[in-house]
């Protein structure tokens, strides 16, 4: 695998002998001073360039970054709509295992670029146009502190998807159940988790995409919990899993309302985790509910 060393300067190669190029800038976790570093981290780079349309016309270029496992072109996909304007990006993974995520940016777009993400750091600038930048810092990316509101309609909603899915195990819809538990009542729960890290931290921090770091910050028990919540692919697995969620949710939004000085809705709770309990305990054979 070719040393972190080695790549930069590959990097940095490429972009001093190309005269459309006219600087290099890094961004993502390999900014953070607060991201531990491994060798799985991507370079994301981004090339800010006179003009695109030779790059496009002529997709051998990449070539001299190495010999890659795979490749992918966002803008250049049908199943996902661009998402990046009039720039264009090359995702480029490596047999010996590096990965660049290289961006083209108009130079004419500095400016705008420079005000999109305090994880940056110039690398190039061949003709002194930057502006001055900040040290790089990932305080974007931090915890917010919700409104009351907003902490009211994430329980509202953890809560109310709730019956969702066990109307699906009822039913044996598994996939509809577990599309439910996974895409809406999870991520509410992770809200609430991450809330809970911004109380004991002021809101001072990131946990990362995906909360890839929220084990630092909270409970060994809490953490374990958490785990317990990922089911397999039995019904009976969901079915503990939704009460495994219910559980922590609880305990995790009662303390955030103490913090925050907000009110929890332990009546919303209690009915819908016995209605939660009732078709846990309905026969599959019954005709109505009442």
């Amino acid at each position: 695998m070719r040393t972190e060393q080695d790549m930069m300067e590959l990097v940095l190669r490429v972009a001093t002998q190309d005269d459309r190029i006219r600087a290099v800038t890094l961004e993502g976790s390999r900014t953070n001073p607060n991201v531990p570093r491994d060798l799985f981290q991507d370079y994301d780079i981004s090339y800010h360039v006179t003009e695109m349309d030779s790059y496009k016309s002529d997709p051998h270029w990449i070539d001299v970054f190495g010999e890659r496992m795979i490749l992918q072109t966002p803008e250049d996909m049908a199943m996902f709509p661009p998402e990046l304007g009039d720039r264009f990006s090359y995702l480029m993974l490596f047999t010996d295992g590096n990965r660049i995520d290289l961006t083209l940016i108009s130079i004419h777009e500095k400016d705008q670029y420079c005000a999109e993400d305090k994880l940056m750091q110039i690398l190039l600038d061949k003709d002194g146009v930057f502006p001055q930048v900040p040290a790089s810092t990932d305080e974007d990316y931090w915890v917010k502190q919700p409104s009351a509101d907003f902490y009211a309609d994430c329980c509202n909603e953890f809560w109310w998807v709730c019956t969702y899915v066990a109307k699906g195990l009822w039913r044996e819809e598994i996939l509809y159940a577990q599309d439910h538990l996974q895409q809406i009542v999870r991520p509410m729960l992770m809200k609430i988790l991450e809330w809970h890290v911004g109380t004991q931290t002021d809101f001072s921090l990131s946990i990362g995409k995906n909360g890839k770091y929220l084990k630092r910050y909270i409970s060994e028990e809490r953490w374990e919990e958490l785990m317990s919540t990922y089911p397999g692919g039995s019904y009976e697995e969901v079915w503990a899993s939704l009460f495994a969620m219910g559980r922590l949710f609880r305990s995790t939004a009662l303390d955030v309302a103490e913090s925050l000085l907000f009110d929890y809705d332990m009546g919303q709770d209690q009915r819908v985790t016995a209605f939660l309990t009732h078709i846990y305990e309905l026969p599959r054979d019954a005709k109505q509910i009442y």
